[in-house]
Order: C-alpha cells, then structure tokens, then sequence
C-alpha cells in the first residue's frame, strides 16, 4: 500500500472513527496515556456470558490523528474478527504499527499503540476481577498508591 493512500485511511479513521464513544452497562472502565503528546484515549469493555470473548468494546479519547485513528481500527478489528480476550492479548504492537503504515508512525510508535495497550489493560482486569469473583473476593481499594513514572511527584501532592 502506496504512502498516500496509508495516510487517507488514517484521515477517514480519524474524522470518522467507529466504536466511539462510552459503554454504560461496561465490565470495565480502563483509562490510558501518552504523556509524550498528550494522548488520552478510555476504553469501555464488556465481556460475553463465557468469559472469554467480547460483546462490546468501544473507545473515548483525545490527542492526534495516529492515535484515534489506531484505536478506531483496532476496534473495529475486534468487531468484525469477532476476536477473543486472548486473541487481543496475543496481538503484537509491531503489527499494529505495520497495519498503520510503518512508514508514517515510525516516529510515534507509542501513539500508535496506545488503544491496543489500554485494551490489553482492560482484558486483564476484566480477567483479574473474573477471578476474584470466582474466589468469593473482591479487589482491594487501590486508593493512595501510585506506580511508574511520575509517582513520585503524585505522592507529594497528596
């Protein structure tokens, strides 16, 4: 696929992206960020009855044209191949930058990939909490704590 035409299907992903928008009756809620550019992007989850595959998934976010258009994409994606939770979590980044036209995201790699790392997140907890559930459990409050780059700076605040 020519440069020009890569560039036009990331355009029409982007000012008319599919699966936009929130899921009320959601398993999971799952923000991410691209604290590079600024990329938001919250992904709502809903698993089928046997745990295993998607009933719904849809996407909400702000930031460039590389990164909504990617997780339009990879949304729709999952619709129409009808994907499990483990087919998603087996999905490599390297090809979703290549589906995107390796050419034009080289340089914003993580752009490019955070719809597919925020939907990979949510699969887990969905997963972790189908767990806990199972054992008569509940996920413990993670109020206070703050993990990864800017934690430090976070628990001054508080």
């Amino acid at each position: 696929m020519d440069r020009q035409l890569q560039i036009q299907i990331l355009t029409d992903y982007y000012q008319r992206p599919r699966h936009r928008g929130s899921l009320e009756d959601a398993d999971v809620t799952m923000p991410g960020g691209n604290p590079g550019c600024g990329d938001v992007v919250t992904i709502y989850l809903k698993g089928e009855g046997d745990h295993e595959h998607i009933e719904d998934v849809t996407f909400e976010g702000e930031g460039c044209t590389i990164s909504m258009a990617a997780a339009s994409m990879l949304l729709e994606e999952v619709h129409e191949g009808n994907l499990t939770m483990n087919e998603v979590l087996e999905m490599d980044y390297s090809e979703m930058i290549e589906k995107l036209g390796r050419q034009i995201v080289a340089s914003r790699p993580r752009c490019a990939t955070l719809g597919l790392g925020t939907l990979k997140a949510a699969i887990r907890r969905y997963q972790q909490d189908r767990l806990l559930d199972e054992a008569g459990a509940s996920r413990p409050d993670e109020g206070g704590l703050v993990f990864g780059e800017g934690a430090a700076e976070a628990a001054r605040k508080q």
